[in-house]
């Protein structure tokens, strides 16, 4: 069904659409950006470099680094932020091969 706004205009239902907006985090997103802009190494990498193609076992053996890194932060009451960028950022590229490379996967 499609909604109806008072100004007379029409779009189409959105109920089965993603809805972005509410499934990501602008405070996420932000200090994820600072991460990856941080680890450019000063403009040495572009920021797209992860996607000519990295081997999805370097990715989980990065990420499970991470988590090891982000567990022993937690058990000591604090939170590492450099480690859940680095876990976001590794799940993401494992997920992005296996959906751009399906050959290249497991």
């Amino acid at each position: 069904m499609a909604r109806e706004y008072p100004t007379g205009a029409t779009r189409s239902d959105a109920s089965k659409k993603p809805d972005y907006e509410g499934y990501l985090s602008p405070t996420v997103l932000i200090r994820f950006g600072e991460y990856m802009l941080a680890h450019q190494y000063q403009g040495q990498r572009s920021s797209d470099n992860w996607q000519k193609g990295i081997p999805q076992e370097d990715y989980l053996k990065s990420l499970l680094r991470h988590v090891i890194a982000a567990w022993w932060a937690h058990r000591e009451g604090r939170v590492d932020e450099e480690a859940w960028c680095a876990i976001l950022f590794n799940a993401q590229g494992y997920l992005h091969e296996s959906l751009t490379h399906p050959s290249r996967g497991i």
